[in-house]
């Protein structure tokens, strides 16, 4: 995949690092539903991670190169997002119920870019790539300011058939990680872009983010 973005001067060595990265075959990052819900029907290719309050490290890493997308019910506020997509997360919320004994996996990321962000001016450039509001992406920035705020770049696939698996208590709480029980392998799914359109965000981003 990281053929398909090519190579910047600035990114060259987090590229390096990225790729050193294993992949962990049950490994899921926690997002908010209604980003997974925008991920997985490419209405945008992007995260910002700070790590959660019960990270196991005192910021945010990349644990693993590939992972499931495990969508995450609490925190969601319509006002932290843009007008645009506060319908989406009615339509999230409609279909879940507090304390569900089930969570349903529908699509899996590889990451192709992490990206150290540590300034407004940065955050500021990158608001038409992604669903949340400005006052949001602020306050990700500040909280664990010494941390720097990441932006992943994600190729995200959708499963060929959505898989439903039983709530644990392992993966509630505010962190990022979670290992899943009884997912398939991280092999086949449907590109949710095509390589050209990927390839065409990523660089917008990439632009964006690196100056």
């Amino acid at each position: 995949m990281d053929g398909i973005l090519g190579s910047t001067v600035e990114n060259a060595e987090a590229m390096t690092e990225l790729n050193a990265i294993e992949t962990e075959p049950c490994a899921a990052l926690k997002e908010w539903a209604v980003a997974v819900k925008a991920l997985a029907e490419g209405k945008q290719i992007m995260v910002l991670r700070k790590g959660g309050i019960s990270e196991e490290t005192r910021g945010f890493r990349l644990r693993s190169k590939r992972f499931f997308l495990l969508p995450a019910y609490e925190h969601q506020k319509p006002e932290l997002l843009k007008e645009a997509y506060r319908d989406d997360l009615k339509a999230v919320l409609a279909g879940w119920t507090p304390g569900s004994p089930t969570v349903e996996i529908a699509a899996y990321a590889e990451a192709v870019d992490d990206i150290e962000i540590y300034d407004q001016e940065t955050v500021d450039r990158l608001a038409n790539y992604h669903i949340w509001t400005d006052t949001f992406t602020e306050e990700r920035l500040k909280w664990k300011r010494k941390q720097p705020l990441h932006l992943l770049l994600l190729r995200v696939y959708r499963l060929e058939k959505p898989v439903t698996l039983p709530m644990r208590d392992a993966y509630t709480g505010c962190k990022s990680w979670v290992g899943l029980d009884g997912v398939p392998e991280l092999t086949g799914g449907q590109a949710v872009l095509s390589d050209e359109e990927f390839a065409r965000q990523a660089a917008e981003i990439r632009a964006a983010a690196v100056r």
